[in-house]
């Protein structure tokens, strides 16, 4: 049986005390299941942002998506990650990636490093945080137990590797880092992601418990007219046609009934079973979800 269903929303605007309670009752009433915000430099600083968004709401999950490991001591992280918890009343998700905008490391005063030394810095933050916060000497103590759910966004193999030994989340950006361009990130098409799907689950055939797998829609559209919609998209990437943005495993545009299906098929051609959307697609996606609820 496929994993039930589970949407997320990043909440990437940062807004006043009544703005941003107001927004994530919002999300509450449209359906969601976990309040995520990210952690970039401009954005609202995670941990009293997600104190804030469980204060407003009464059901939904919170979680970081995800946090800069860079930016981060793992002692001092374990004291935000367990204060958060507690103030949560352990409704905590607690994601983690390696960061990828090198200006944000430079603009803060700290080292960016090469790439398999920020996987290293992630891996030393993971296995301090298991230690710190799974001993009973901890001060202050997370609530939830045996530990907080962990999520870690992962592309390259030796991420995969990292993630399918230490996550219980385990999410897909389905785009890859590439100097030079404009964002740092573009798309990957469907081919590309089956092949790092299926290295992740080489690498984690032997958990004890499958990892719930999470994808992050970045473009999301109920529409009659998706070539309006694609258009900065295909500005962007030169060389992709419309037919290929359409099928990109990122995108999600069309009318309800195309885009229902299409997450459906997410599920099944990936295991993809947890969905998060960016916050200008809340509304929009609110409409599948209500298709989806249950299945």
């Amino acid at each position: 049986m496929p994993r039930p269903f589970r949407f997320g929303v990043n909440l990437v605007e940062p807004a006043p005390a009544a703005e941003w309670r107001a927004k994530c009752r919002r999300a509450e009433e449209l359906g969601y299941d976990v309040l995520l915000v990210p952690d970039h430099l401009g954005s609202v600083a995670p941990f009293p942002a997600l104190v804030a968004a469980a204060e407003a709401t009464s059901r939904p999950r919170v979680g970081t998506f995800v946090l800069n490991a860079g930016f981060w001591n793992p002692t001092l992280l374990a004291r935000e990650v367990a204060t958060a918890d507690a103030l949560t009343g352990g409704r905590l998700e607690l994601g983690l990636g390696t960061g990828y905008v090198q200006q944000e490391h430079e603009q803060a005063g700290l080292p960016w490093g090469s790439p398999g030394e920020r996987v290293d810095h992630l891996r030393r933050t993971v296995e301090e945080l298991d230690r710190l916060l799974g001993s009973p000497e901890h001060r202050p103590q997370a609530v939830q137990r045996p530990r907080i759910p962990l999520l870690i966004g992962a592309n390259g193999d030796r991420m995969l590797r990292l993630t399918a030994h230490h996550a219980d989340i385990a999410a897909f950006t389905a785009a890859r880092s590439v100097p030079g361009s404009a964002t740092g990130l573009v798309p990957l098409g469907a081919e590309e992601l089956d092949e790092r799907v299926a290295l992740y689950r080489k690498l984690a055939a032997d958990r004890a418990e499958p990892a719930e797998l999470n994808l992050l829609l970045q473009i999301v559209a109920v529409t009659d007219d998706p070539a309006a919609v694609l258009e900065p998209l295909l500005e962007h990437v030169p060389g992709l046609t419309l037919e290929q943005a359409l099928a990109l495993p990122a995108v999600l545009v069309g009318t309800r009934e195309q885009l229902v299906a299409r997450v459906r098929a997410l599920r099944e051609r990936f295991g993809f079973s947890y969905l998060t959307v960016l916050e200008p697609s809340m509304e929009a996606f609110a409409e599948v979800m209500a298709e989806l609820r249950g299945a």
